[in-house]
């Protein structure tokens, strides 16, 4: 198979945005992810497109690709819709990544658009709610929150786990998010904010809690035959792992742990040949703080049920041994369904290639990304690194 790589990547602005469309915002994510292509790139290029969106609201449920491909000058491409929940755009990308890798295209846009804002609270946790398993959970009144709840009360439970170490994500997100001018809740707190929150959903509070959002991202990739076109220094994808696993979490055999992330990202490492400790910095999805401590465990970057003490560390701050959520994650930057996974990978593209601004870290070579869908129904993970133009023809 042919190597794949991110030759550009964007998004628009995350937050609540009444006067825009989920056309408009998914037309400035692609305007910003060919204008970020070192040697340019145009639409007339693009051989094929994955869109992934939940299509919250009931908006366009069907063929909500060509509807904003369209928007965008793509007429003619093939386009495909890609739902899986929260980890849509992470499976886009992934589809982007096969059909560069098995010779069907050449330049493939994927990435994903989502807008949460104009609903009521109630048509909101109706919506989140449809990732869940209808019968027995979303039908029955629990919400996406109280699901976590109950992953977060066994972790604590099995592992001693405390709400200050949950805490510890927020306030190191938040931080990260107030460097970030496209995050949604750009703004720092302080440990005291986030421990004494009012609760959503005991024992995670408000701090606890990723904001419903607005917003686009789409990503680039391309084959090794053309990239030379593209840029001198490109993102190689390196490694891609997915998994499935039951929908409800009252099916699976574990609370504190999402079984497909582990296995996603044990393929991940595997097909890129590295490890845990070879990453320079990862972006994962913390819709909820105990979802961030679980990928931890289920990624290894440290032992099962070290989590909160890792956390508390400092490890995964900037300045630690292995950043996470540099973005801003899901907490601080936001969390628009569709747009989610591929947001992460523009994040992972800016860190490789010195576009990050003041999140920019010191030269990293490796990164991941890491995307759930619903309460771990679905896991897509990708592992990048940094290239130039010469490793590649050699």
């Amino acid at each position: 198979m042919r190597d794949a790589y991110v030759v550009g990547a964007g998004q628009s602005k995350y937050g609540s945005f009444p006067d825009e469309s989920y056309r408009s915002l998914f037309g400035t994510a692609v305007e910003n992810t060919l204008d970020s292509v070192d040697d340019g790139a145009d639409v007339d290029e693009i051989d094929e497109a994955y869109v992934g969106t939940l299509g919250v609201g009931g908006r366009q449920l069907g063929l909500p690709g060509p509807a904003v491909t369209e928007h965008v000058g793509l007429h003619g491409v093939p386009v495909t819709r890609v739902e899986n929940a929260c980890a849509a755009s992470g499976y886009a990308i992934r589809q982007a990544v096969m059909a560069v890798r098995s010779g069907m295209a050449d330049v493939v846009l994927a990435g994903g658009v989502e807008v949460m804002t104009d609903l009521s609270g109630d048509a909101v946790r109706y919506w989140l709610g449809v990732s869940g398993e209808t019968e027995w959970e979303r039908m029955s009144g629990t919400t996406f929150a109280g699901v976590y709840a109950q992953m977060a009360s066994a972790h604590m439970r099995e592992h001693g786990t405390t709400k200050e170490q949950l805490s510890h994500v927020a306030v190191k997100n938040h931080e990260n998010g107030s460097k970030n001018p496209k995050a949604h809740l750009g703004f720092s707190c302080t440990l005291e904010d986030a421990v004494s929150a009012p609760d959503v959903a005991e024992p995670l509070n408000l701090y606890h809690c990723c904001p419903t959002t607005d917003g686009a991202a789409t990503a680039l990739i391309v084959s090794e035959d053309v990239v030379e076109e593209y840029t001198d220094e490109p993102v190689r994808v390196a490694g891609v792992g997915a998994a499935s696993d039951r929908v409800g979490l009252f099916q699976r055999d574990t609370y504190n742990s999402v079984p497909a992330a582990k296995q996603a990202g044990d393929e991940a490492y595997e097909e890129a040949g590295v490890s845990p400790e070879d990453l320079d910095f990862a972006e994962v999805h913390d819709c909820f703080a105990i979802a961030e401590l679980m990928a931890y465990e289920d990624l290894g970057f440290c032992e099962r049920g070290e989590a909160g003490p890792y956390i508390e560390s400092g490890a995964t701050r900037p300045d630690g041994e292995l950043p996470v959520n540099t973005s801003g994650g899901l907490k601080s930057k936001g969390h628009p369904i569709g747009a989610t996974g591929a947001g992460q990978v523009v994040e992972a593209f800016d860190q490789l290639t010195g576009r990050a601004g003041e999140r920019q870290l010191d030269d990293p070579q490796v990164g991941l990304t890491h995307n759930v869908g619903g309460s771990g129904g679905a896991a897509v993970v990708h592992v990048f690194e940094k290239e130039d133009v010469e490793e590649v023809e050699s």
